[in-house]
């Protein structure tokens, strides 16, 4: 599913216009990059969390060249699902 046929179902369960909806996720999406950004993050009871983890910096392998190099630590966006999503999927 893309963006626009999130919106599109969004709209079809709230009974909203898809351009109502589309700034729905457009701001939904805006408060998640802010809150991440400042290294918070948001818990959604039932449906996950979405936070910042910490990669450790490691040595690597260039797949060409087969010489080993550094990748430094850096930050990356991780979205953890929670119990009841995890049992709907399975």
């Amino acid at each position: 599913m893309n963006k626009k046929e999130l919106v599109a179902k969004l709209a079809e369960k709230t009974g909203e216009t898809q351009k109502v909806s589309e700034k729905m996720v457009n701001a939904f999406v805006k408060v998640v990059e802010d809150e991440l950004a400042q290294g918070g993050e948001i818990k959604l009871i039932g449906f996950g969390t979405f936070k910042v983890s910490q990669r450790k910096a490691r040595t690597g392998v260039n797949p060409k060249t087969m010489k080993k190099m550094k990748i430094p630590a850096k930050k990356t966006p991780k979205f953890v699902p929670g119990k009841e999503l995890k049992e709907k999927v399975l």
